[in-house]
């Protein structure tokens, strides 16, 4: 792992593919290491990292690969599973992924013998984002270009179904507010559902499109954010349904928009991928200016460390990690 200081980057992975999507487990696996899981064209990759930001004894990056799970299709979207455990006996290791073909694979493993994927059939266009329910881990939650939100139990059964009035683009769900689901639309509206009553409960506007991702902040309930058009925006659903705090940021418009998870004012955002390269910023409520820049060769996918203002980007077959100031 060698620290690339060229494209500003902090460290980087080689990969033999493609990487289309890259997810850091958001939750803790009982494990000093992290887990991260990248998507290619048809297989997706388990591994761990360890950084020098979090134990001395490391020099600038460690980074194994724990086991690549053959996929047979190009992957688009990954979501772990709070249930994945390292230091269980045997480990358990369990995430989702949306794959071109409308469909969900959840993969169940112990890095062992046993490696089960069940694949969940219902959507009828493009799948753009998927969620486990973050406490229990029992339910997955998706969105379509189909314009439908839907649950699923693990069996691939479907527990809720929301219509909604343009491609779902996002979908979260937070750990403190276990009944409800966001869901982020292309056509510039973010609805808050109640997941027993299974009604609309509360709903945010852009105005403006298209709006490609939302993110709900860990750190703060309250705090929604989006990038729609060239602009993130960010609510205070407390105090308006309309965003306090806009700016524009991606000259050729905005792709895609996640917080941090260990600082409610930091956030990052990334461009659409330009004829060689993307744009990353990493932004500070506080500051005018994006805190840091830096681009990916034709990068996609953007995910935060658990516990450090660390994010990365995949690219051609690379996956690039930045490190931030709080």
């Amino acid at each position: 792992m060698k620290q690339d200081s060229t494209r500003n980057t902090s460290y980087t992975v080689d990969c033999e593919d493609y990487v289309h999507v890259v997810k850091f487990n958001p939750f803790d696996s009982g494990d000093s290491c992290s887990l991260i899981a990248y998507g290619g064209n048809n297989y997706v990759v388990v591994g761990t990292c360890k950084f020098q930001e979090e134990d001395a004894e490391v020099e600038g990056m460690q980074y194994k690969t724990l086991r690549t799970f053959h996929h047979g299709i190009r992957v688009d979207a990954i979501a772990w599973s709070p249930e994945t455990r390292l230091d269980a006996i045997p480990p358990q290791i369990r995430f989702c992924t949306a794959a071109s073909d409308r469909k969900l694979r959840l993969f169940t493993s112990d890095l062992q013998d046993k490696n089960e994927f069940k694949t969940f059939d219902g959507h009828t266009d493009y799948i753009n984002d998927l969620v486990f329910a973050p406490n229990e881990g029992q339910e997955i939650a998706s969105v379509s270009d189909d314009h439908t939100c839907r649950v699923w139990d693990l069996e691939g059964n479907e527990k809720a179904h929301f219509v909604l009035r343009s491609s779902g683009m996002s979908v979260c769900w937070h750990p403190e507010e276990a009944f409800k689901l966001m869901v982020a639309e292309k056509n510039g509206t973010i609805r808050f559902y109640d997941l027993i009553t299974q009604q609309a409960i509360l709903s945010l506007e852009c105005e403006q499109t298209p709006l490609m991702s939302a993110d709900w902040c860990l750190k703060n309930t309250f705090k929604i954010g989006a990038v729609a058009g060239n602009d993130w925006l960010i609510w205070d659903i407390t105090r308006s349904s309309y965003p306090q705090d806009k700016r524009p940021v991606h000259v050729d418009r905005a792709r895609l928009f996640r917080w941090s998870r260990v600082n409610e004012n930091l956030f990052a955002t990334t461009g659409y991928p330009g004829k060689t390269t993307t744009q990353l910023l990493v932004h500070h409520l506080g500051h005018p200016q994006p805190i840091l820049t830096g681009t990916a060769t034709v990068g996609s996918g953007l995910t935060w460390h658990r516990t450090l203002p660390l994010c990365a980007v995949g690219g051609d077959h690379k996956i690039f990690f930045w490190v931030t100031e709080m």
